[in-house]
């Protein structure tokens, strides 16, 4: 008979291999499901009771089961105050005044937690606190648009606008909805009001000849079924990941034993690393949303076969992001729900109306990202070097891709899959390199730990990066790509320029050349939007000779704004001082 295991801190961890502060986390995202079967199941035309069941869910999880009163008190801090200058300040500025006070009060949280890391078996509230800046900032320009004309808005705007300040109770359960409090997802008011008042649900025909009356009357759809998948690939991930995580561990990467190895075996070791760092987010992130998905929230309508959508707060594709073949691809599928609101919230309301984003809405959403995450020097060397993929990325598919295309780009030719393959196993060994600052968190690790591998990643984007940048190079690249397209009809012509638009990211274009296309055919070629960053890394789209140019436009124009205010400040200083004089003569 074996002896008994001590049941200390470290023992628990090795025994079931996983942190204490992740036990809990999976421990309430668990709960969840039952807790969001009940929600779902309370009466209908009494969202109260709702709302007062997500309140007390909600500090259940963070007294009951975290212990975190200083928490509480840091998310109702941000929130009461966020309220308070989305209800008394009228002036424009109130979103960027409410994002900046979410902003200094977040990065305070991660100054503490980088002055004092956590012991273990212990959690804090910055991860619910990064949640809830991303609800608030969106809060408050809901609110601001509910003051513009209608006319002003985009229709993402005008869909979130808020023309009533909701009152702070309702305020409150937004907040603090339980399924998504703690990790996410994000998501607007505008939608968990929807929700609430079941306006979302008006055109899902849930009811059937197959359900007893009860359910007949509910109008949330049921959607048990697709929460338990999701649950079940919650779990699966996380099972994967205490299996994983013992055989490729990134302490293993500053060891005697990784320095061994054959430098082959040091730089594939970093891709099933990446991997294994990802799947505990993979489970977290899948069991949110299938939490969403049974209370309601996650409803986005049918498709077009007729069937329900659940992926409204959908945060992470796996699948996409481990098959992805371009840096693109992997951001675009990674935090899916931050990148909408960096996008959404930040890189388009930098841009002044009627502007183009450049690089002033590159930068601001750069900083924000950066600092959103944590002031760790990793999470600064893994964007960096992040924005050098996307430069790379771009030149990928402008210059090299259409050789694999047929003539026209309209398909692939014979090599293409070689291409591909090529493709997908470099973007994941770059994403291995890249990513493991944002695992050892430290300057002096990552950079250790890129030295091991002789900055194998750094070597290759630099050397992609300056052959592309050298205009001799590009001239004789662009020179056999126009050779190839003069054989080509006219609407094949339009295709070609149209592939390289969409290469550039150049709406303008694409737009002039899907009207010359409707001229011939009667059907407009598919038109792609301007991409925006993906996780606050700037656009791959921007050229260096243009970078300059729109830095020095957007500081001349700060540099007028500060101008006509110090102008505009001191003629009502003389007025003053004036109507001072005038009083005492």
């Amino acid at each position: 008979m074996s002896e008994p295991v001590e049941t200390t801190e470290e023992t628990t961890r090795t025994l079931y291999g996983i942190p204490i502060d992740l036990l809990k986390l999976v421990l309430t995202l668990v709960l969840s499901y039952p807790f969001c079967g009940i929600l779902k199941r309370l009466p209908d035309d009494k969202p109260i009771y709702k709302q007062i069941f997500c309140l007390s869910v909600s500090a259940f999880y963070l007294l009951g089961i975290f212990d975190l009163k200083d928490g509480l008190k840091t998310l109702l801090i941000s929130s009461l105050t966020t309220y308070g200058l989305a209800k008394y300040v009228k002036n424009p500025l109130m979103p960027w005044i409410v994002f900046a006070f979410v902003m200094t009060h977040l990065t305070y949280s991660h100054v503490e937690r980088y002055r004092n890391p956590l012991n273990a078996g212990n959690v804090d509230v910055t991860g619910a606190q990064m949640v809830l800046v991303m609800k608030l900032s969106a809060f408050a320009w809901n609110v601001h648009d509910g003051r513009q004309s209608q006319s002003e808005l985009s229709p993402i705007q005008q869909d979130r606008a808020l023309p009533r300040l909701p009152s702070l109770f309702d305020f409150l359960t937004y907040v603090f909805f339980f399924p998504s409090m703690l990790i996410g997802p994000s998501f607007d008011y505008a939608e968990f009001r929807r929700w609430l008042d079941l306006s979302m649900f008006e055109n899902s025909n849930n009811n059937t000849t197959n359900v007893n009356q009860l359910k007949q009357k509910r109008k949330i759809p049921r959607s048990g079924r697709v929460a338990t998948k999701k649950a079940i690939e919650g779990v699966a991930w996380i099972v994967l990941w205490l299996v994983l995580s013992t055989k490729f561990a990134p302490e293993l990467l500053l060891s005697d034993w990784f320095v061994s190895k054959n430098i082959i075996f040091r730089i594939f070791y970093l891709w099933p690393l990446g991997f294994s760092y990802r799947l505990k987010y993979y489970g977290a992130w899948s069991l949110a949303e299938g939490s969403c998905i049974l209370s309601g929230l996650s409803y986005n309508g049918k498709n077009p076969a007729g069937k329900n959508k659940w992926d409204r707060v959908r945060n992470i594709d796996p699948w996409r992001f481990e098959t992805g073949q371009n840096t693109f691809t992997l951001l675009e599928t990674w935090n899916m729900n931050t990148n909408k609101w960096l996008k959404t919230y930040v890189y388009l309301r930098v841009a002044r109306k009627g502007r183009k984003p450049g690089f002033k809405s590159t930068l601001v959403t750069f900083l924000t990202s950066a600092f959103w995450h944590g002031i760790s020097p990793g999470y600064y060397l893994t964007f960096v070097t992040g924005a050098f993929m996307q430069t790379c990325g771009k030149y990928s598919r402008r210059y090299i891709r259409p050789f694999f295309l047929t003539q026209d780009l309209s398909g692939p030719g014979p090599y293409k899959k070689y291409f591909d393959i090529a493709t997908y196993i470099s973007t994941q060994l770059i994403m291995g390199y890249a990513v493991q600052p944002f695992i050892l968190l430290t300057f002096r690790d990552s950079v250790e730990a890129w030295k091991r591998v002789y900055f194998y990643g750094h070597v290759g984007l630099f050397t992609m990066v300056l052959v592309f940048s050298n205009k001799k190079i590009r001239k004789t690249v662009e020179a056999k790509l126009q050779a190839r397209k003069q054989s080509l009809s006219k609407l094949d012509q339009i295709r070609f320029k149209a592939e390289h638009a969409r290469a550039k990211r150049n709406p303008e274009e694409l737009q002039k050349l899907a009207a010359e296309a409707t001229a011939i055919t009667g059907s407009s070629e598919k038109i792609k939007d301007y991409e925006s960053p993906s996780l606050g890394i700037p656009q791959d789209d921007i050229e260096l000779k243009n970078l300059k140019q729109e830095a020095e436009e957007d500081f001349l124009e700060l540099k007028n704004d500060l101008e006509d205010f110090r102008r505009r400040r001191g003629l009502a200083l003389d007025n003053t001082s004036s109507v001072r004089r005038s009083r005492r003569t």
